[in-house]
This record gives structure tokens, sequence and C-alpha cells, in this order.
């Protein structure tokens, strides 16, 4: 069952300016900066409540947010769910069409197990499930 908002991932190109940017417009600092290996990625986490915001740089210009940032530019780069259980949501999704990245979870950022769908099927908008282990 998806439960929450867990975050919202926004593509940056330089994670200093975008921080920059954010303290301005939230007031706050970030809470969490990790480099995601598997991802090609900085990721930097604010809160806000119950919800997130996630600033995504990519570390090599062939990572998946280099391309997003090459095609579309810095903004909106995908929608988190929080789950109960990924596997069970994944069936559920898939059984309703929407198409997954990858057929498995795996880790994401702050130790989350992570699944992607593929916005041609979910609207034209990213959407991440993830799942605290």
């Amino acid at each position: 069952m998806i439960k929450q908002i867990d975050h919202i991932g926004v593509a940056v190109n330089n994670t200093e300016e975008g921080i920059q940017l954010f303290n301005a417009i939230l007031d706050i600092e970030p809470f969490h900066k990790e480099i995601i290996e598997s991802q090609k990625l900085v990721a930097t986490f604010y809160e806000l409540g119950n919800t997130k915001i996630e600033l995504l740089e990519p570390t090599s210009s062939d990572s998946t947010i280099a391309k997003f940032l090459s095609s579309k530019g810095p903004g909106i780069h995908h929608v988190a769910f929080l789950v109960d259980d990924i596997n069970v949501e994944m069936t559920r999704m898939k059984s309703e069409g929407f198409r997954p990245l990858s057929e498995a979870p795996y880790i994401g950022a702050l130790g989350k197990l992570v699944c992607f769908f593929h916005p041609k099927t979910t609207g034209g908008t990213l959407i991440e499930l993830c799942q605290k282990v």
C-alpha cells in the first residue's frame, strides 16, 4: 500500500548551487548528502515534515541524471512514494500496465529499497517506490 509521498527528486547541474537555492527557498539546511556510486550521482536531502526534497547531481556524463539534464534541464525529476512492501506494490503496478525500469528493487539513497516506473506508462512522471529496510 502506498503510504505517502516520501520525496520529490530535483535534478541539478551543481549540488552547491542547488543547496544555496533550496536553503534560500526552504530556510533550512540539508540533513543528508551521499554519493550513490551505482547510479552515478550525488543525492542531497532536505526534510519537510514527513516529506523530503532530494537534489540529484550527476557524477558522470553517462548517468541517467546527466541525460535528463541534457534533454530537459534542471527541475523535477521524479516523485517517490513510500510503501510497506515494495515487491507487492511492484506486482500490483505491473498488473495495472505500468512498466518498471528494473525487474527487482535495489538499494538506493538513505539505504531504502527502490524501484522506478517508466514515465511513458505513468502519465509523463517518473515514479519511484521506496521501502524502509
